[in-house]
């Protein structure tokens, strides 16, 4: 009697990759919907100067990693290439995720746009996003 590993998932990770490549091949045709072929995790917290966005990026080239801020929106897009797998080189299983990712944050209006810093490091990007700085009260004198 052979054993039959139960994966839950499996069907509706296939089913996911399908939607996505029906997707891809419409965004061929002409449609300006950015789609990903992986999506990074990422961690967003927020301090007391700076909002810091940390994606786990393994893999990718920080020169092909590109951070751009546009009407309160940041993105973060970039793509990790592929290494030609033979089926003679004895893969069985290949779980590491390859191609194009996109993830986009909608920033609140204390973000300070001109002030953003990324670095990647060991396959981790940290994107730091200062505040505004608070305009302090003022008092003003009334003159007679």
């Amino acid at each position: 009697m052979s054993l039959t590993r139960y994966e839950p998932w499996g069907l509706l990770d296939q089913m996911r990759r399908e939607m996505e490549r029906a997707v891809e091949n419409r965004n061929a045709e002409g449609s300006s919907v950015a789609t990903s072929d992986w999506v990074p995790a990422v961690d967003v917290k927020e301090e007391e100067g700076n909002f810091v966005i940390i994606a786990d990026i393994p893999g990718v080239d920080p020169k092909d990693i590109e951070v751009h801020m546009e009407n309160g929106v940041l993105t973060i897009k970039g793509e990790k290439e592929s290494e030609k797998k033979d089926e003679r080189d004895g893969y069985k299983r290949v779980e590491r995720s390859f191609g194009s990712f996109y993830r986009r944050f909608s920033l609140p209006d204390t973000a300070d746009a001109e002030k953003i810093t990324a670095k990647s490091n060991h396959g981790v990007l940290e994107v730091r996003i200062p505040k505004h700085e608070k305009v302090q009260p003022r008092k003003i004198a009334v003159n007679s």
